[in-house]
């Protein structure tokens, strides 16, 4: 009997393992502060007990998809004086929340927030997420704000998304699914969007999603991994429509978060974006601020440099020098 249970838990952890190598492959076929000076006084610290590398995060993620990151989805938080917004936490695609968020979800819900992170536009069940076309995304994305806004009964939310969740779905929900109110800034849903390697303008996946643009392969490329995969190219509808009438809405505080390793959202310029009338915006190569910092565009979402200055974008009156230390590559730090 002591044997056959070995043998079983021998069995299930060569399997887990499996599980992380798969979910990396196909996260990596489809495209999922004031003085920032490196002193203070404690960097902001990892959960214990919790997913602490991106690895183990996808092997989650692919094990448990609809299990919610440590930290977010009590329906009962209300926000604090303090921080009077819930932080929505949108995952990047062919992701989901668990596996996007396991580090930052427990993080900013020591800090006090409340924080919320749905899975959106994929099939219920899969633990490949964000596939789906971008404006039905964003249709989710606006129903779940709502959610959080009568649950919590907060005015607006802060939204902070990785990768596609940064880029064009929160855009396309601020701009045409009621995210803002352009005549009336004081009543839009979002107070800030928070943006890791968001592919805005388009991202050509270092140059795999030019070649299949100009070939025509667009199409049969997201027959296999999604339209999201489509909607994020360089020139597409959904980027025309995002670009027309510029890159912001009033009201709304913007921040750019990018890595100049990533290999989704390339050239990593393209994730910058211009203020318009009524908005602000800032944009953020971390390795200006962090030298040591060799995050790509997975592990940004587990780099506690980027981390630190996600706090700082959210409470700017409070905003602290980033301490930076060293990010690897896929595994974060």
């Amino acid at each position: 009997m002591s044997q056959r249970m070995d043998s079983r838990s021998r069995s299930n952890r060569r399997r887990a393992r499996w599980a992380a190598v798969c979910a990396g492959l196909a996260l990596s076929l489809t495209v999922g502060a004031h003085g920032e000076a490196a002193t203070s006084d404690t960097p902001p610290p990892r959960p214990l007990g919790q997913i602490l590398d991106v690895t183990a995060a996808l092997a989650g993620g692919l094990l448990h998809p609809e299990a919610p990151p440590a930290g977010s989805n009590d329906w009962s938080c209300r926000p604090s004086r303090k921080h009077p917004r819930p932080v929505v936490l949108l995952h990047g695609s062919a992701a989901n929340a668990f596996n996007n968020w396991s580090m930052l979800s427990p993080w900013l819900k020591r800090q006090g927030y409340c924080v919320f992170a749905p899975n959106y536009g994929g099939p219920p069940g899969s633990p490949f997420q964000a596939t789906g076309p971008i404006p039905a995304a964003a249709r989710q994305v606006a129903r779940y704000v709502d959610r959080v806004l009568k649950a919590t009964g907060a005015r607006q939310v802060d939204i902070v998304g990785h990768s596609q969740g940064g880029g064009p779905t929160p855009r396309w929900y601020l701009r045409f699914e009621g995210g803002t109110n352009p005549g009336n800034p004081k009543r839009n849903k979002v107070r800030r969007l928070v943006a890791l390697a968001p592919p805005n303008h388009g991202g050509n996946v270092s140059g795999i999603g030019t070649l299949t643009t100009q070939l025509g392969l667009d199409p049969a490329v997201s027959a296999v991994v999604g339209q999201a995969f489509s909607d994020q190219m360089v020139g597409s509808e959904v980027n025309r429509k995002l670009d027309k009438d510029g890159d912001t809405q009033p009201g709304v505080s913007y921040t750019v978060i990018v890595t100049r390793y990533d290999a989704f959202a390339t050239p990593y310029r393209n994730t910058f974006l211009t203020a318009g009338p009524g908005a602000k915006v800032r944009n953020i190569l971390i390795q200006r601020i962090c030298k040591e910092d060799f995050s790509e565009h997975l592990s940004l979402a587990y780099d506690t440099n980027a981390a630190q200055l996600v706090s700082n974008a959210l409470d700017p009156g409070h905003a602290k020098p980033v301490r930076c230390g060293l990010v690897l590559p896929v595994l974060g730090g």
